[in-house]
């Protein structure tokens, strides 16, 4: 399985943009960033920053479109209506804290200590999809997907295989 055949899908969780107030700008991003990288962006909704719609969409994605790698937009700060982290923890086996580590860091080079407040985090999913988090503006997004696409099938290949067909190292994780 090379990058190329991956089910890249995205959730926007914003409930302006889902009551058609605001433009949706991320959707039309991350197609062309993932298109530039010769990845496709097979599936996109938007949903309104609700713990049980936001689950249930990603849920979907995976289960029913196959989703193998299911980028989550919005919703990842410190807001009373940010529940991304928690609707994806309902439904993931389990957090990879690195992806989230490595965010928070180049956002701090790049924008300062706010970027620390970011709760971006990388998790698997139902069969063994990696669902990633990320703020929803497009600078947090190109910052986001420059490390996506190094461990979208990274992520895949260890929760589905246990191990990657290209992997040089000897395992230190």
């Amino acid at each position: 399985m090379g990058n190329t055949k991956l089910k890249y899908c995205l959730v926007v969780t914003s409930d302006s943009v889902f009551r058609g107030e605001k433009e949706d700008r991320i959707t039309p991003y991350v197609r062309g960033a993932l298109e530039e990288r010769g990845l496709i962006l097979v599936e996109s909704r938007i949903v309104p920053n609700s713990l049980p719609t936001i689950a249930s969409v990603i849920l979907r994605l995976v289960l029913q479109a196959g989703c193998d790698v299911v980028i989550v937009s919005g919703g990842t700060g410190p807001g009373y209506k940010d529940f991304t982290a928690h609707a994806v923890r309902l439904i993931a086996s389990k957090c990879l804290p690195g992806y989230g580590e490595e965010f928070r860091r180049r956002s701090i080079e790049d924008i300062g200590i706010a970027g620390s407040l970011s709760r971006a985090e990388a998790c698997v999913g139902p069969h063994g999809a990696a669902i990633f988090t990320t703020p929803g503006n497009p600078g947090s997004l190109r910052l986001a997907l420059e490390i996506i696409t190094e461990l979208g099938e990274h992520i895949v290949y260890q929760a589905r295989y246990g191990r990657h067909p290209h992997q040089k190292h000897k395992g230190h994780y």
